[in-house]
Order: structure tokens, then C-alpha cells, then sequence
């Protein structure tokens, strides 16, 4: 009875053997089909490593793109002019028309030390355009005075003009996580007036959407009255119609002899 018990248990332990066997043997073909297939495809497994590398490399070479630094409009891809791509400058100088910034690449360890110029080297700076804005004196003024050099900022890029940028210039307020459009700004101060869009065609779509938000910022400084806008007090037209008229002015060259 114990000898039939023990060859019992000897029958079941040989027969889950093989049931496990029979279980890792389509695991064990799949992975020996897999070899098989590499051995007889070498070439076309070559190929598509290669192939792999490339695209790596290209896309690398695309994203390279975005931590250099750019020292001229021309440097820019077109295809970051087609998209409107946002890009941070440190501030340089306020001009007549703009601005002109240092370009500040994104900074990736490691990587961008190899890619910066050496130290000492000049660097010229982007001249940045507001676009749609016709900056006035006072317009300038008060740039000089919220946009201090070596201050950050955005710009999206909106159209190039041989080397000049015109773009959409965005600046964070002081304690504040939030930023305002200094082209909307100037304009609803009263600050500057709306110009066509250079570089960009006028029936196309971001010529209209760039118009529209523009002069709405305008028609808001018109309405309240702010700078360019403002109107004089009547005591001051009284005083400009009087002193425009001419009895007056001959009185006063009379006084003037006497």
C-alpha cells in the first residue's frame, strides 16, 4: 500500500513537470523565432537601427535649436517665424521703435556650456520691434522706465524684416506670477498708435486676429481719454482761442512797442 502511494505521487510529480514544460515551451519558440528572424534579417535589422539613429539625431539636431543663442534675425529658423515660437531676451537698450535684446537660450546642463560662445566674445543684441504699435516720444519714455537693461522678457515671434524682429513683448510686473503685452499696453495709455502688421500679408488670418486686439486696446485709451487722447479742459481752449485771435495778437505787439 505504501509502495502504490509512493508511485502515486512519483506519476504526479512527472506529469506537472510536464505540464510546466509544455507551458514555457511557446515562450521558449517565441524568443527562438525572434532569434531566428534577426539571424536570417541581419541586413534589414541593421537598416532599421540605423534608420532609428537618424531620426535621432535629427530631432536632436531640431532641438539644438532651442539653446543656442541667436545673435542675428537671420540666425532664427523660418519655421519659428511660421509658428510664432515664444523666446526670452534680457533687455539691452530701449530704441525709437522698440527694443534690442540679448537672446537667452533655454539652458540644459551639460549640453549648453558646449555650445556657448567663449567668454569675452560680443554679442550683438536682437532689434525687436513692437509689432503693430507706432511708438510716440512719451511711448518711449515710459519703456525706458518699466523695461530696465538686463531685465527679462518674451517675445513671440511675429514676422522678420532683414534683421529686424517684429513681435509681441511680454513682461512679468514685479511680484506677480502674471504677464501683460507691452504692445496692448503702449496702446491702451495712450501711449502709441496702431500700425499695419509688418511683414505679415493683410488678408491672412494673424493679420486680422493681430489688428483686431490691437485697436481694441487703442479704442479703449480713445475712450477714456489717456495720452495722445486726451482732450484739453475748456479753460485751455479758451485760452488757445484767445490767444490765437488776431485783435489779440495785435494788442499784444502794441503793448509790446509801448
Amino acid at each position: 500500500m505504501p509502495e502504490s502511494a509512493q508511485e502515486t505521487e512519483s506519476e504526479r510529480s512527472v506529469r506537472d513537470m510536464g505540464q510546466s514544460d509544455g507551458r514555457d515551451q511557446p515562450s521558449h519558440n517565441i524568443v527562438s523565432v525572434v532569434s531566428q528572424f534577426a539571424d536570417d534579417n541581419l541586413t534589414f535589422v541593421r537598416n532599421i537601427s540605423t534608420g532609428l539613429a537618424i531620426a535621432g539625431v535629427i530631432v536632436m539636431s531640431r532641438s539644438i535649436r532651442l539653446i543656442t543663442q541667436f545673435h542675428a534675425a537671420s540666425e532664427i529658423p523660418a519655421r519659428f517665424i511660421e509658428r510664432n515660437v515664444s523666446l526670452r531676451g534680457k533687455v539691452c537698450t530701449v530704441t525709437e521703435k522698440g527694443l534690442e535684446l540679448e537672446h537667452v537660450p533655454i539652458y540644459v546642463p551639460g549640453l549648453s556650456p558646449l555650445l556657448s560662445r567663449q567668454k569675452g566674445v560680443c554679442v550683438s543684441p536682437l532689434v525687436v520691434h513692437l509689432a503693430g504699435v507706432e511708438l510716440t516720444p512719451e511711448g518711449r519714455v515710459w519703456l525706458e522706465r518699466h523695461l530696465v537693461p538686463e531685465q527679462r522678457v518674451w517675445f513671440k515671434l511675429i514676422s522678420r524684416e532683414d534683421n529686424i524682429l517684429h513681435c509681441l513683448v511680454s513682461h512679468s510686473r514685479q511680484g506677480s506670477m502674471w504677464s501683460y503685452c507691452m504692445n496692448d499696453e503702449v496702446l491702451k495709455l495712450g501711449l502709441a498708435r496702431t500700425a499695419p502688421v509688418a511683414g505679415v500679408l493683410p488678408n491672412s488670418r494673424l493679420y486680422w486676429r493681430l489688428h483686431k486686439r490691437l485697436h481694441r486696446a487703442e479704442v479703449k485709451a480713445e475712450r477714456k481719454g489717456r495720452g495722445i487722447w486726451k482732450e484739453d479742459s475748456l479753460w485751455e481752449r479758451l485760452s488757445r482761442t484767445v490767444r490765437e485771435n488776431p485783435f489779440f495778437r495785435l494788442v499784444k505787439r502794441l503793448f509790446k512797442r509801448t
